[in-house]
């Protein structure tokens, strides 16, 4: 499931983020890509030590995690610190896939990244190319959101970022362990939880609502790994 998510960051959260950022150190970008992924990577990266960075991070950590339609699309059980990437012009990343497993240094072990989150950061029109592209069974698919929006997708695809051609581009990326590793059922339990809202919110507490109530919890407790 590719799921754009709108409003992720409200217009104030975005421009206190981007003032952070302002003041971030930025560095070669292909320090954090893997090794099948570091030659075909051409952006610049916030240094992750920095406090401009650091808590310009726990402010969408804060909001990614709190979004409702996040939470219930992705069911997020772990999330990998935020990174900032920055495309000036020419900057592209090709095509390539996320790491399967991320953080083996980590206190608590290494994350399956099983779903990729971009959140844009820079105003479309403020840049021409940097289109996120994701490839599919029918084809590419290219997506260019407004500022403080995220894409939601699996991590398990191929993707590229189309060349800046003219002005920069700003994004925070992440990568979730959710607690449903399939991808249909993940997306299974989001069409049944936004068709028992749907209900409840025509119909009430019946009993449709009821036995959708009940089938997402059936259905989530029998595929969640916790």
């Amino acid at each position: 499931m590719i799921l754009p998510i709108a409003g992720v960051l409200d217009a104030g959260t975005l421009a206190r983020v981007r003032t952070r950022l302002a003041e971030a150190r930025f560095e070669d970008g292909r320090r954090t890509a893997g090794w099948h992924a570091r030659e075909v990577k051409a952006n610049q990266q916030a240094a992750e030590a920095d406090p401009a960075t650091r808590e310009a991070a726990a402010i969408i950590s804060t909001e990614l995690l709190t979004n409702p339609v996040f939470r219930t699309a992705v069911l997020p059980r772990r999330l990998r610190p935020i990174l900032f990437a920055r495309y000036p012009g020419e900057g592209a990343y090709g095509t390539h896939t996320d790491d399967a497993l991320m953080g083996f240094t980590d206190p608590t072990g290494p994350t399956r990244a099983d779903v990729s989150v971009t959140i844009f950061l820079s105003d479309p029109e403020s840049y021409e190319g940097g289109e996120l592209v994701i490839d599919g069974i029918g084809g590419e698919a290219a997506y260019k959101l407004d500022a403080g929006c995220a894409l939601a997708y699996p991590a398990t695809t191929l993707h590229r970022v189309a060349p800046v051609t003219r002005g920069e581009r700003l994004v925070a990326v992440t990568w979730a362990q959710s607690l449903v590793r399939d991808v249909a059922s993940r997306e299974m339990l989001f069409d049944l939880d936004t068709a028992r809202r749907a209900v409840f919110a025509d119909r009430g507490n019946d009993e449709t609502f009821r036995l959708l109530a009940k089938t997402y919890a059936n259905l989530l407790r029998r595929w969640a790994e916790t």
